[in-house]
């Protein structure tokens, strides 16, 4: 599933097509993706200006001149896809239409964007603007990490006394929003720090450590274009790279790359997910 770093590369790809652009039409060709779609959702997205394009966790919100804000979640496999773009910067010419094209939106500028979904796991719906962080979605999500709310104390202050694994409460987004699986096992290799230690009991000096870590991750994936891994795309097509600088993710077997370690890099399953460290060097 794309997580932060793929979500924000998506997000600024679609920023010159659609930011400030009017949707002449939308198509909406099913009546759901994961969950069923908003009530006349094609009628309600179609003479809509998108005044700003941002995103909060692993969502995208178009906030629209009719008071409404489309949240965008990919899913597994979502794509968006650009054609027709008249600053060109994407394909000069629109692909013929796929199985998977589940909505698409017509820009008065002539850019086409298309939401490619062949899981359907993917999701969007309809929320005033004035009230869309209450909307179920995005309510108990935790600060940005990218974000000044998410800094050294808040960090120190949500994993005190907490029994679950650090790998566990990293991933929770009521703790912090938009980290998966590959940049919290890339974070932890570079603090250090055992993804089966227990939040509560690791030093203070060493989780504040954590946040220019994090931070530092998340903006060399972004840097780079997000980790193309199976299905993800940016929304140019392109591959994104980060995945080959990975230090531990994926690479089960193969030696630490920390100078003088020697070890090897592991992989054990924490909650269904598979986790990827150095048992030698990350204590």
């Amino acid at each position: 599933m794309p997580e932060l770093p793929e979500v924000e590369t998506v997000r600024r790809g679609l920023q010159p097509a659609m930011e400030g652009v009017v949707i002449a039409k939308a198509d909406v060709n099913r009546p759901d993706l994961r969950w069923p779609f908003p009530e006349r959702m094609a009628d309600r997205l179609s003479g809509a200006r998108v005044d700003a394009l941002r995103r909060r966790s692993k969502y995208i919100l178009a906030d629209l001149s009719t008071g409404e804000t489309l949240i965008i979640h990919l899913g597994m496999s979502g794509r968006t896809l650009i054609s027709g773009d008249p600053l060109g910067q994407f394909h000069h010419h629109h692909p013929a239409p796929e199985k998977h094209d589940h909505v698409v939106f017509h820009m008065a500028n002539g850019a086409r964007v298309t939401f490619n979904d062949a899981r359907r796991f993917g999701a969007m719906d309809l929320a005033p603007t004035h009230s869309v962080e209450t909307h179920w979605l995005l309510c108990d999500l935790g600060p940005e990490p990218l974000g000044n709310t998410f800094h050294e104390d808040y960090l120190v202050q949500r994993l005190k006394g907490r029994n679950t694994p650090i790998k566990a409460a990293l991933l929770d987004q009521r703790i912090v929003a938009g980290l998966g699986n590959i940049y919290v096992c890339e974070a932890l290799y570079r603090a250090g720090i055992s993804p089966v230690r227990k939040a509560g009991r690791i030093g203070e000096a060493r989780v504040r450590t954590l946040v220019p870590i994090i931070r530092e991750v998340l903006s060399e994936a972004i840097e780079a274009g997000g980790s193309s891994l199976r299905d993800y795309r940016q929304a140019d097509g392109e591959l994104g790279y980060f995945q080959h600088t990975f230090r531990t993710y994926d690479r089960e077997g193969q030696p630490c790359q920390t100078p003088g370690c020697g070890g090897t890099i592991a992989r054990i399953v924490q909650s269904g997910r598979s986790s990827f460290y150095c048992p030698r060097c990350q204590r």
